[in-house]
């Protein structure tokens, strides 16, 4: 799975949503959460500038293997 929010980690800052506003949004209780596929996410440039963003580290996003 290229896109994972680690869910014990992640503090609803929002970060993710403004930076991707179209890979992820935030759940009921505040938590990020994806709005696509994760294959198809973490095509998006702008996944990566989210997971920078995310000011704990809770998003990664994992290269395909070669």
């Amino acid at each position: 799975m290229p896109i994972d929010i680690d869910k014990d980690v992640c503090i609803g800052a929002g970060q993710c949503a403004l930076a991707a506003p179209h890979v992820f949004t935030q759940d009921d209780e505040g938590f990020s959460t994806l709005l696509t596929d994760p294959e198809t996410g973490a095509a998006d440039p702008m996944a990566r500038v989210a997971a920078k963003a995310c000011p704990v580290g809770a998003i990664t996003i994992t290269e395909p293997p070669a």
